[in-house]
Formats: C-alpha cells, sequence, structure tokens
C-alpha cells in the first residue's frame, strides 16, 4: 500500500475562516493548522487537500483578543462559496459582531449554497443569528451553553459534548475543540490514515470524537472550599448514586434544609443538587463504560438512572452520543 506521501488528494476543498474584531485567536489558528497539516502529508506537486482563506466584514487586519493581528480578505459574494467549508471563530467580540448584524446576513445566505457551517465555541451564537442552527443540536462553550439556550430557545444545546454534527452544520466547545472537530473533517473528507497524521504531528490525541466531555464534575468540586455543604454533599453523593435522589433526601442527609442546599450549590458551584446529581451519575456511567463493563442495565442500575432509556436519554442529552457508542469509542 503507498504511503500517504505517495497519493495525491482526491479533491482540493475550500475552507473558510470567519473572523471579527476580538476573536479567539486559537479559534481560528487552530483548525487552520489541522487543515496546513493535512497538506504536508503529500507531495508538494500534488494539488492541496484544502485551500484556506481567512474572511472578515471588511478585509484587512483584524486584531484578536490576544492584541496579535491576522490579514482576511473582505467578505466575497455568497453565491461564489458554493461547496465551500464555512467554519465562525468564537471570541469576547462576538457581542459586538452579532449587534452589527453584517456576518449573521451574509452567514444566512452562505448557508444555501456551502457544503458545511462549522462554529468553534461562540461562534454558535453568530450561526445562531443567521438561523442556520435553528432546531439543531448544537455546542458552545460550556460557560455560555446556557445563554445560548436563552437567547436561541429552538435550538437544542447540549451541555457537554466537545463537537456535534447535525446534518452539513456542525458546532463545537471552546478553544481546543475547534481542533478536534476540525481533525473529524479530515477524516471525513480523506480517512482515518490521514486524520491520525495530522493529529501525531501537532502532537494531540486523535481520539476525542464528539461525545466526550467538555469538564467533570470532579473538577468542579475542586473549586468548592474544602468541607462546605457543597463539598460534603459530593462527598455523601458518590456513595449514594443507585438510590433515589431529591433534594429532600440531600438536605434530611446533611441536616439541612431544602432551600438552604440549593443556595449553597449555586453559591459554590454554580448548579443546582439535581444537577450535580445527574453529572456524577454520567460521569460513573463513563467510567464503567470505559472499564468495559458489559451491561448498560447494570450500569444504569449502579448509576441510579434505574433502566437503559433513562441511561441512553441522559447521555443523549447532555453528550449527543448514546452509551454504546460512547463504549466503542473509548472503551479501554
Amino acid at each position: 500500500m503507498p504511503a500517504l506521501s505517495e497519493v495525491a488528494p482526491p479533491v482540493t476543498r475550500s475552507v473558510v475562516l470567519v473572523v471579527f474584531a476580538d476573536f479567539q485567536l486559537l479559534d481560528a489558528t487552530g483548525p487552520a493548522e489541522v487543515f496546513a497539516a493535512a497538506g504536508e502529508q503529500f507531495p508538494t506537486s500534488a494539488p492541496p487537500p484544502y485551500v484556506l482563506r481567512t474572511v472578515s466584514v471588511s478585509g484587512g487586519l483584524v486584531r484578536s483578543s490576544t492584541g496579535l493581528e491576522l490579514h482576511s480578505e473582505p467578505l466575497p459574494e455568497p453565491a461564489s462559496l458554493s461547496g465551500c467549508t464555512v467554519l465562525v471563530a468564537g471570541g469576547h467580540g462576538v457581542q459586538r459582531a452579532m449587534a452589527a448584524g453584517h456576518l449573521a446576513r451574509w452567514l444566512a445566505q452562505v448557508a444555501l449554497v456551502c457544503e458545511r457551517c462549522c462554529s468553534v465555541c461562540t461562534g454558535a451564537f453568530l450561526l445562531a443569528q443567521a438561523g442556520v442552527l435553528e432546531g439543531r443540536q448544537v455546542v458552545t462553550h460550556w460557560r455560555y451553553a446556557g445563554l445560548l439556550a436563552r437567547l436561541f430557545p429552538t435550538l437544542q444545546v447540549l451541555d457537554d459534548a466537545l463537537y456535534v454534527r447535525d446534518q452539513q452544520v456542525y458546532s463545537s466547545a471552546g478553544v481546543t475543540a475547534g481542533i478536534d472537530l476540525c481533525l473529524s473533517l479530515v477524516e471525513e473528507d480523506c480517512g482515518r490514515e490521514l486524520s491520525l497524521q495530522v493529529a501525531k504531528g501537532l502532537v494531540v490525541y486523535l481520539r476525542r470524537p464528539g461525545g466526550q466531555r467538555q469538564f467533570s464534575a470532579e473538577l468542579l468540586m475542586q473549586q468548592a472550599p474544602a468541607n462546605s455543604l457543597s463539598d460534603r454533599l459530593a462527598q455523601w453523593l458518590r456513595e449514594h448514586l443507585a438510590e433515589a435522589l431529591d433534594i429532600e433526601a440531600m438536605a434530611q442527609a446533611l441536616l439541612v434544609s431544602p432551600r438552604t442546599l440549593h443556595r449553597h450549590c449555586q453559591a459554590e458551584l454554580g448548579l443546582s443538587p439535581s444537577k450535580l446529581v445527574t453529572q456524577l451519575r454520567l460521569e460513573l456511567a463513563c467510567r464503567l463504560l470505559e472499564a468495559g463493563t458489559p451491561s448498560l442495565k447494570r450500569i444504569a442500575q449502579r448509576t441510579g438512572f434505574i433502566n437503559e432509556y433513562n441511561l441512553r436519554r441522559a447521555f443523549v442529552q447532555a453528550l449527543g452520543v448514546t452509551p454504546g457508542d460512547y463504549r466503542l469509542r473509548f472503551c479501554r
């Protein structure tokens, strides 16, 4: 079988990176490095698998939130982007970009002709404003998932997935998740072997497909003060996840009122006791799936989801994949 360097890519695809003032630099340069690295796997005489363009409303130098600037072209005519992949960066400047409205109007037209619409982090807000995400599953950085859901209630905002595909529309979580998304696009376009070679060259972990978690409840618990009410709740929950739990049972175990428990969890963790229970149950289920525990029924019972239906629903709502898919991807 010939090496990748001896084989010409099947087709050259156009990738259009969309930036705006105060964008997150890695949201654009991370994906750009993935697509550029894909081309490095082929002979220099061969057509590249990807041609990259960076665009903005007015063109010229666009300042990122780090202070570094990227050179960009003015927004091209939407009709000229037929068959391309459009990827919208996120960043602190997304609110101003939304208020101006130019990018959203342009994206609404581009979505009618392009092959794929993608976003990194808060770039999802611009796709949502353009109507591209209407009724679709979508993910953004976990800090902004609640805001995205409130501003655009018709969206199916996933709580914690790295990236998600809904037909021709792709969205990813914060910063480095854009690299994971673009590695998946390279695999989709050119095969797993090329995607693996790109990941190795960039020294990143290939095996982070959509469905892996953005962050863990265990990490979240580290921000709670030692021996605080939420810290003691988490310790108690770890021993009782298989039981039927409601806020009254949790409050009784800690000898406080439900209202007090809810107030402390929101203040110390930024989420409700019931949400913490779900997070801890999901993470235990993930660990059991990764360890190869054979029965989904048994996993559902051990984690307190009771049955396979509830387990599946929790996975799809939070991660965008089924427990079976998760096991296939992450089982050791």
